[in-house]
């Protein structure tokens, strides 16, 4: 059984545990120090909302998380979720626990009276983008852009 719920400040050495997973399967270095800073800044300045993902066991573990991050659209002048970070520990994958956290995101949007979520997602990820569009989501026909400094 997994429970899924928001993460505090007293979550922060396991968030930032699942956090550095994530980075890791993204090919970033690992950094348990800078990664620590930037959760607890997120967090102690409530910049975002993470829910975590964890066993029901004696000693519970977090095996996954979901960071969203306040948008606002000018043009209709409401607040949205990004939805920049979802992981899910490969060994727990396919139990339906990215969608248990997606879920949550998208009561989170509900609750907050936020027009949605959105996300960004590669265009080879076919896994995530089915469960994206199983939940609900619609590929956008916008186009993004960045610009690195």
């Amino acid at each position: 059984m997994i429970n899924i719920r928001q993460a505090g400040l007293e979550d922060l050495t396991s968030v930032v545990s699942i956090f550095e997973q994530y980075r890791h399967f993204y090919q970033c270095e690992n950094n348990i120090v800078l990664a620590t800073d930037f959760i607890k800044a997120r967090m102690e300045q409530q910049e975002s909302i993470i829910f975590i993902a964890e066993t029901d066991e004696q000693e519970k573990t977090v095996v996954g998380f979901v960071q969203l991050y306040p948008l606002f659209t000018s043009t209709r002048m409401k607040k949205v979720w990004l939805l920049n970070d979802l992981f899910v520990e490969e060994t727990y994958r396919k139990q339906g626990i990215a969608e248990q956290l997606i879920l949550n995101a998208k009561a989170l949007a509900n609750d907050t009276g936020a027009l949605g979520l959105r996300l960004s997602t590669a265009a080879s990820n076919q896994p995530a983008q089915a469960l994206y569009e199983k939940i609900g989501f619609i590929k956008s026909q916008n186009f993004y852009y960045e610009l690195s400094l």
